[in-house]
C-alpha cells in the first residue's frame, strides 16, 4: 500500500496562514479568483498557487463562468481535520469548566 505524501494533506495544507484565510473567505459563499487576490498583499500567481493546492486536496473547487474560474469550498475534505479538532475542544471546554467551577468555589483570602 502506497504512503500518503505528508505534503499533500489537508493538515499541511491548513497550516499556512493564507490559505486558512481563503478558505475562511470561501465560507461565505464563492468566489472569483481576482476577489480572492485582491484580499491579499501577494501576487496573483502566488494566490492561485494556493488555491491550486486547495483544488488538489479537493477542499475547493474550481468552476469557469466565462473568462473567470470561481472557487467554491468544500467542507467535507476538511472532515479529517473536524473530527481530530473534536477532542482538544472537549477538552478545553472541561478545562474552562473546571476552572471556572474553581474561580465560584474558592474562598476569598481575608486581607
Amino acid at each position: 500500500m502506497p504512503q500518503a505524501d505528508p505534503d499533500r494533506s489537508v493538515f499541511r495544507a491548513i497550516a499556512d496562514p493564507t490559505r486558512r484565510a481563503i478558505l475562511d473567505r470561501l465560507r461565505q459563499g464563492p468566489a472569483p479568483v481576482n476577489e480572492l487576490a485582491s484580499a491579499f498583499s501577494q501576487s496573483r500567481p502566488a494566490i492561485s498557487k494556493h488555491l491550486r493546492i486547495l483544488r488538489e486536496l479537493n477542499v475547493v473547487s474550481e468552476q469557469r463562468q466565462g473568462r473567470e474560474r470561481v472557487y467554491r469550498l468544500e467542507p467535507a475534505e476538511l472532515k479529517d481535520v473536524a473530527d481530530w479538532i473534536l477532542p482538544y475542544r472537549d477538552f478545553w471546554q472541561q478545562s474552562l469548566g473546571n476552572l471556572k467551577s474553581y474561580l465560584e468555589n474558592a474562598n476569598p483570602e481575608d486581607d
